[in-house]
């Protein structure tokens, strides 16, 4: 081998071993730093999806009334979303509507505000809402869509027999009973305010349980046979229960029924009510104040104006609904209904025969043929305290008021809930026996308005453009 020859391989092989040390340097480099920007773009989608989870949660706190125009649903929606953001103390969460959009800016998700999150919300249609939501982490952005559509919120309030927004107090020898199953009469309480929601004294008893949202709700019972869920003593305890989730009552909306009496019967100052009548569709004039003291019957809607004060002292029969046109936060019992005497209570399904005819005259069929399918309902009247002092056999739907008293000799099935709107307690005294069938009852009762809430749609998820 020529000299020198060894130190010039050696050169090489130096080289070449130095230039595969460079690449694989620069390869382990572009490796961290694909890594890295995999890391921070992780990151950014982990920020967008948690604006994703944050606002699912306050989508779903909004309620609209459904009564809302369809184009003004999206106003209300951004309306009502704020509210409950500034109720809760929210302040990180601004909502800026424009009329046309929703965009929620820069909600940071740590303290030195790298990672945060916006959005972006656009009616698609009256039904859809397209939201935008984009991740940032560091510089780095990631972006999701998602979608939400209005729908109905099932209105739970009448899986209970008595619902009330104020205290509930039975005394006497007062029953509530289920028609076939003791749940059919179970008791919702809110009472936010007064922490004694339920007082049983006497021979009272409640057959289904008690469901209260006050967590410091305070039960008290007077008499050895008050008692709850078939249960007296410390064991009614296991059918109360405190602190439970809010259940909405339904807006009830008096206007639904009002076009029914347009061309009816009008009850005035001057209508001679001191004999036997029937009315059909008929309106109460505010300011009336009318007493029925003769045997009365009325086919259809009654509509009761406000300001009034109606009493029946005599014998009544209704084949229809009872409505009257207060305002739902109305509490000051300023307007009264009260049956004093024995009511009657018949279906208005049976104004209408199998043939689609209207049976009771004079009603008017191309009118009113349709009112027949407006069931549920027997007494819908936010505003007014409805009191009930005379027998009847059967109630056929839902009473619906602001405050509410059985009192006497009151008692008879109830087909449907008893609803009261009022913060006042709800009394029932004397021998006021209630029966409540709800068996088979799955549609709402007519004239109640559900709140349309705001669904997450999972099937239009999609992640980018970044």
């Amino acid at each position: 081998m020529r000299r020198g020859a060894a130190l010039l391989l050696s050169i090489i092989f130096l080289v070449v071993f130095s230039a595969i040390a460079v690449s694989m340097m620069s390869m382990s480099t572009a490796n961290a730093q694909v890594a890295n920007n995999q890391h921070m773009g992780n990151g950014a989608l982990i920020c967008a999806e948690s604006g994703s989870d944050v606002l699912r949660h306050w989508m779903g706190t909004v309620t609209v009334p459904s009564t809302t125009a369809l184009s003004a649903r999206f106003g209300l929606m951004a309306a009502d979303l704020q509210a409950n953001l500034t109720d809760e103390n929210i302040t990180n969460v601004l909502v800026d509507y424009d009329g046309s959009s929703i965009v929620i800016d820069d909600v940071a998700l740590d303290g030195s505000g790298d990672r945060s999150f916006s959005a972006v919300l656009t009616p698609i249609n009256d039904d859809f809402v397209q939201m935008d939501i984009t991740g940032v982490n560091g510089s780095i952005e990631r972006k999701l869509s998602l979608r939400y559509c209005f729908g109905t919120r099932h209105d739970s309030i009448f899986d209970y027999g008595v619902a009330t927004r104020g205290p509930l107090h039975l005394s006497g020898n007062i029953d509530l009973t289920g028609y076939k199953l003791a749940v059919e009469s179970s008791v919702y309480i809110e009472s936010t305010s007064v922490n004694e929601v339920l007082s049983i004294t006497g021979n009272s008893t409640i057959a289904g349980d008690v469901s209260t949202t006050n967590p410091n709700a305070v039960l008290t019972l007077q008499g050895g046979q008050a008692g709850i869920g078939g249960e007296t003593g410390t064991d009614v305890y296991d059918h109360f229960h405190t602190g439970v989730a809010p259940t909405q009552f339904p807006l009830p909306n008096p206007d639904h029924f009002e076009g029914y009496v347009d061309g009816g019967d009008v009850i005035t100052s001057t209508t001679d009510l001191s004999n036997d009548a029937t009315y059909t569709n008929v309106r109460i004039e505010a300011n009336t104040n009318p007493s029925f003291s003769a045997s009365t019957t009325f086919l259809g809607v009654v509509f009761i104006e406000s300001p009034n004060q109606v009493s029946f002292t005599g014998g009544v029969t209704i084949q229809g609904i009872i409505v009257g046109d207060g305002d739902v936060t109305d509490n000051s019992g300023t307007n009264t209904i009260d049956f004093g005497g024995n009511v009657s209570s018949i279906s208005v399904a049976g104004l209408i025969d199998d043939d689609g005819v209207v049976i009771k005259e004079p009603l008017n069929e191309e009118t009113f043929s349709d009112l027949s399918t407006k069931t549920g309902t027997f007494i819908m009247a936010p505003g007014f305290a409805v009191s009930m002092g005379g027998s009847f056999d059967t109630v056929n739907g839902a009473i619906a008021a602001n405050g509410i008293d059985f009192y006497g000799n009151a008692g008879g099935e109830i087909v449907g809930s008893v609803l009261n709107y009022s913060d006042t307690p709800m009394t029932l005294s004397g021998n006021s026996d209630l029966t409540f069938n709800r068996s088979g009852t799955i549609e709402i009762p007519a004239g109640f308005e559900p709140e349309s809430v705001i669904n997450y749609r999972p099937e239009f998820y999609s992640e980018g453009p970044n």
